[in-house]
């Protein structure tokens, strides 16, 4: 019997809200509206990622023919997945690590990796944000600092576009640059003077020493040891926007997506209307959607699509569980995971006309390859871009919108993050956290000990860390193995017919069946092939020509298996407490067809039903059915 059964509760009830709260303890909230709902929603699955990665990739693997693996593994992988930890949420009306220890107790496992996982991101993804704050400030200068060389950061080798313009005749392969040193040996000239200059053709400009010199500050050591206090003030000030946004839970989560929803959608819709007039557009566009149909068999592109879903998608993270935990239980969030789902892909799309409109421009204007300047990650968003704007007239402004753009859908995205794991948090301990004041004091916790933990990233080896974690923390592995755990859980496991009956129970009819055979077979076997091909290819890390060594291969492969080893470890733990009810779900979650099977293929029972209907529980649910249409 469960705790909260224990204390009264009634079975089949569809969530704590429902409950009679003890004394001092706050009933969990709901969100005030629809819109607050959709908007946070929104902020999760449409980030950096969006307007970034995509029109790379697309760039990348053959222009157009990028969509058909794409929208194949968003209909078969993305989208069930989506759906699934949404529901689960608004289900059982728990975050991300109870939710899962109602539906099946030996798979909370599952919850707790997932919130190891968003604590990484929490940790390092800020860091775009603080990087971003920074640009900003220095947007507002003229002219901007990284579009020249005078600057005390800037080295004898950088030289601006305005430079290679003047003096063409330098920058052809057999240029003589011996002026530069009081060296006149040719061999000394031929081995090392030719060197550099190659590596300058290739991207020793002011963009790339303005984020490297002045923003990173790289040492050839890379030493984590001196903290830069600029960029430190910068991520206190992130830390700080993000604790407003959500330091009273729902209410001021709510409130603050009406903005960071939005505004970044008008941005990007100005930065547009620029980019497609621009000279050379046309032929940045051609770039993007052009299709190569000859890669299509090749397996690294249906892995970067695979990938690029699950990731822009959030899923395994217990953001989506989360904010869907706070929806109402009658409330049709499948027709709203639907539209989002395509809200998401519809933005990576448009963006990818943003982008390339503008890296066509570059080009245009620097006389090179579209493929010289095409960049994706940080590199786009702070050099590539920023080279860009540089060459506008009134390239403050531009900079100042742009990096607009980027802050608000960094910090959308960061502090739905939080919120999910203060979320899981409270649900864990919900006697001491849902107390009057309990709730800022936590959010409070977990943003100075994520600050405290994201100083060494402002040090001058920080980018070593940061890609560090984004390469091992969130790993492709990682992601790979909780979304086929997920999807086998809650279709073996749980029952896919069961869960169909619940999704039913709320939002009035079943959705489309390919879900369901999603969950079974399609979305596991996809997520299988995805992570053979991710092990069958290892990669070096190297970050600026620093080649990251053995112990980054230790401290990654920590990183990666600290949330997977907690999937069997609480199966053990479970084994040891209850070995008999391993599986059976929480007495507290609503049955309405208690009776019906909880898992049949073409209408062959697998997997009967688990109990006998309780009718105590007949009698609550025809109580809470009459309740939630009078309040309709």
């Amino acid at each position: 019997m469960s705790e909260e059964t224990a204390r009264g509760a009634p079975a089949g009830d569809p969530g704590p809200d429902k409950k009679i709260p003890e004394e001092g303890v706050h009933p969990r909230g709901k969100w005030a509206n629809n819109k607050e709902f959709i908007l946070s929603m929104t902020v999760s699955v449409v980030d950096l990622g969006n307007i970034f990665t995509f029109p790379y990739l697309c760039f990348r693997h053959g222009g157009g023919v990028f969509f058909i693996p794409y929208f194949v593994l968003l209909v078969f992988c993305g989208i069930p997945v989506f759906f699934l930890e949404t529901a689960l949420g608004q289900y059982t009306s728990e975050g991300g690590v109870t939710a899962w220890r109602k539906i099946c107790p030996m798979f909370q496992g599952v919850g707790i990796a997932s919130q190891v996982i968003v604590s990484y991101l929490n940790i390092y993804y800020i860091m775009i944000l603080a990087w971003t704050i920074f640009y900003l400030y220095n947007s507002i200068k003229s002219p901007l600092p990284w579009s020249t060389c005078d600057n005390v950061w800037n080295t004898d080798l950088c030289h601006s576009h305005l430079s290679i313009f003047a003096n063409p005749h330098l920058f052809q392969p057999d240029s003589n640059w011996s002026f530069l040193n009081n060296v006149t040996s040719p061999d000394y000239f031929e081995d090392t003077l030719l060197n550099e200059t190659e590596s300058l053709l290739h991207g020793s400009t002011p963009e790339k020493e303005f984020w490297t010199n002045r923003v990173l500050r790289v040492s050839d050591d890379m030493s984590v040891t001196t903290v830069h206090w600029d960029l430190a003030l910068c991520l206190l000030l992130a830390w700080v926007m993000c604790y407003f946004c959500i330091w009273k839970g729902i209410k001021s989560t709510g409130k603050a997506v009406y903005f960071t929803a939005t505004v970044p959608y008008l941005l990007l819709l100005i930065i547009f209307f620029r980019g497609v007039t621009l000279p050379g557009a046309g032929e940045g566009l051609r770039y993007y959607l052009i299709p190569d149909f000859h890669v299509i068999t090749d397996p690294g592109m249906w892995y970067d699509a695979g990938m690029l879903v699950l990731y822009s998608y959030t899923t395994c993270t217990g953001v989506l569980t989360a904010l869907g935990s706070y929806n109402k239980y009658k409330y049709n969030c499948y027709r709203d995971c639907l539209a989002l789902c395509c809200l998401n892909s519809a933005t990576s799309i448009f963006a990818g006309f943003v982008v390339f409109s503008v890296l066509g421009f570059m080009a245009f204007e620097m006389n090179v390859p579209i493929y010289e300047v095409a960049a994706s990650g940080p590199g786009l968003v702070f050099m590539a871009f920023p080279r860009a704007l540089s060459l506008l007239p009134g390239s403050s402004f531009w900079a100042v919108v742009f990096f607009l753009m980027v802050f608000f859908l960094a910090l959308g995205s960061q502090f739905v993050r939080v919120e999910s794991l203060a979320t899981a948090i409270t649900d864990l301990f919900p006697r001491h956290l849902r107390r009057r004041c309990a709730r800022e004091i936590l959010v409070l916790v977990i943003t100075v000990v994520c600050f405290l933990l994201g100083l060494p990233f402002v040090t001058e080896g920080g980018i070593v860390l940061y890609h560090l974690i984004d390469s091992y923390g969130g790993s492709a592995t990682s992601l790979l193995i909780i979304t086929s755990v997920e999807t086998i859980v809650i279709a073996w496991v749980y029952g896919a017919d069961r869960f169909y009956d619940n999704i039913e129970d709320m939002i009035g009819y079943r959705p489309f069946s390919l879900l369901k055979y999603c969950w079974l077979f399609i979305t596991p076997l996809i997520c299988g092939l995805l992570l053979l091909f991710n092990l069958a290819h290892t990669f070096t890390l190297v970050v600026f020509g620093y080649v990251v060594g053995a112990w980054a291969t230790a401290v990654g492969s920590l990183l990666m298996i600290i949330p997977l080893i907690c999937i069997p470890a609480f199966i053990l733990v479970s084994l040891y407490k209850d070995s008999q009810n391993m599986t059976t779900p929480s007495s507290d979650l609503r049955q309405a067809w208690p009776h019906k099977p909880i898992l049949t293929l073409c209408k062959y029972v697998i997997f009967k039903a688990q109990g006998q209907p309780n009718r105590r529980a007949d009698e609550t649910n025809e109580k809470i059915v009459i309740e939630e249409l009078n309040r309709v």
